[in-house]
């Protein structure tokens, strides 16, 4: 029964490892350190003292720090397709709606629209308070000189009717390869939904076969990620060399916009849905699961949080056993509100950031496919990166604000990670619940039905 994925959105290497974890940080902050610090140097030093110096500035971005940059990111573009294809199958069929019947149903049904609420707080707060505007003339300029990645092609209906169509692929291959990730995405979910309910010897071989690229894939990113420190340090080297300061001003305003969705999504969305639904006193919740709090702050790490997190839901919250082992499990593969937050927040950002402006149409498109891609971002080291990549390509964003955003990633994630355990654990209230009224119904109709006998 257990989902095989087991994390919400893990940036680093496996969180049991805490030596090679610890390592891999350190040296990613040595390379943003590197980088910001050198490019904001050269950014002063070229002003200062101009001529050949500032022309030697831009010789090491154009023809260094860019090119080093853009073969991090293209080996990061290079696994998105297969890995949202996997990570959503598995994700999908793990879960075995069939077998577990209502109770998968409700908790799917939950995570669709709890993590469309989540989207929706993060794109309703970059568009009031805009915090990456604010450069637009210089940003222009260094967007003009990037090399965006591909990006689907724009369907030639643009109506609701004609979005509606065009998101299910007549050719899941050429939807792959003209970066129609949406339509890979549908595919992915119909192919898991069929996977799952088909139990023949064969179907389980090719279950495992799919885990197996799963476990591959996600090798393959731990070693793209050795290469971040490099990869990271040259993209804030020429973002800093060129734009100086400033850009860290902005950085710090979208850092802010991240921590007060996370915070509303928590403390008032949760907090509603347990009052409404649930009838669960939101301070009493809290106290409940704050060891599970800290455990999922402490850790980054969903999956190095389960246990605090069963032990908090039987022990604590006082949920039947079987349906909260089931919501937890399931949902550190799905459930993952803070993620598609963050995911819709920062291609959002980006997108100001690089003088992009999106219609509604566009961002609707977007708090679609951070819901949907959240299904498949689970137990991925860096999970969120692929998926962002992947959504500024749709949208004809160019990726060099990727490098911005991995300097403050791991922060985020540990906030992000808490938002999404805590998702988890309210999610269990709500489906406990409704498998607690069905029991008291059941005993209620046999108790009624041995009177008559």
């Amino acid at each position: 029964m257990p989902p095989v994925l087991t994390s919400h959105d893990e940036s680093g290497p496996d969180v049991c490892d805490t030596p090679r974890l610890m390592n891999a940080q350190g040296r990613i902050l040595l390379g943003i350190g590197f980088g910001v610090g050198l490019g904001l140097a050269a950014n002063l030093l070229g002003a200062s003292l101009g001529g050949e110096f500032q022309q030697g500035v831009m010789w090491a971005v154009e023809k260094v720090a860019q090119p080093v940059g853009q073969i991090f990111l293209r080996l990061l573009f290079m696994l998105v397709v297969p890995l949202i294809f996997v990570a959503l199958v598995m994700g999908i069929c793990e879960l075995d709606l069939k077998q577990m019947g209502k109770l998968g149903m409700r908790m799917l049904g939950y995570t669709v629209f709890v993590s469309a609420m989540a989207v929706l707080i993060g794109l309703v707060l970059v568009n009031v308070i805009e915090p990456g505007k604010g450069l637009s003339d210089e940003v222009r300029a260094l967007a003009a000189t990037s090399k965006a990645p591909a990006a689907a092609i724009a369907p030639a209906d643009a109506s609701p009717v004609g979005i509606l169509v065009n998101m299910v692929p007549d050719n899941p291959v050429k939807a792959a390869a003209t970066g129609d990730m949406l339509g890979v995405i549908i595919f992915a979910l119909f192919f898991g939904a069929a996977l799952s309910a088909t139990k023949t010897d064969a179907a389980m071989r090719l279950r495992d076969v799919i885990q197996g690229a799963y476990d591959v894939l996600m090798r393959l990113i731990d070693w793209v990620l050795k290469l971040a420190p490099i990869g990271v340090g040259a993209l804030l080297f020429a973002m800093t060399a060129r734009l100086g300061l400033p850009i860290l001003v902005q950085l710090g305003s979208f850092v802010g916009v991240v921590l007060l969705g996370l915070g509303l999504h928590m403390f008032g969305v949760y907090s509603l849905l347990l009052r409404g639904i649930s009838g669960m006193s939101p301070v009493q919740f809290f106290k409940d699961v704050r060891l599970a709090m800290v455990t999922a702050f402490s850790t980054a790490s969903s999956n190095a949080t389960l246990p605090t997190a069963l032990k908090v839901a039987e022990e604590n919250l006082k949920l039947p056993r079987h349906s909260s082992r089931f919501v937890l499990t399931a949902g550190s593969a799905m459930n993952q509100n803070g993620t598609a937050l963050y995911e819709g927040v920062t291609v959002l950002f980006i997108a100001q950031l690089f003088g992009v402006d999106l219609s509604l149409g566009q961002q609707a498109l977007v708090m679609l496919v951070c819901v949907l891609a959240g299904i498949g971002t689970a137990g991925v080291p860096a999970g969120s990166l692929p998926v962002i990549a992947m959504i500024l390509g749709m949208i004809h964003v160019p990726p060099e604000g990727l490098g911005l955003i991995l300097g403050v990633d791991r922060f985020l994630d540990m906030c992000r990670t808490t938002v999404n355990v805590v998702g988890d654990l309210a999610a269990a209230v709500y489906v406990s619940q409704g498998e607690e009224h069905r029991e008291g119904d059941t005993a209620l109709q046999a108790a009624a039905a041995a009177e008559a006998e």
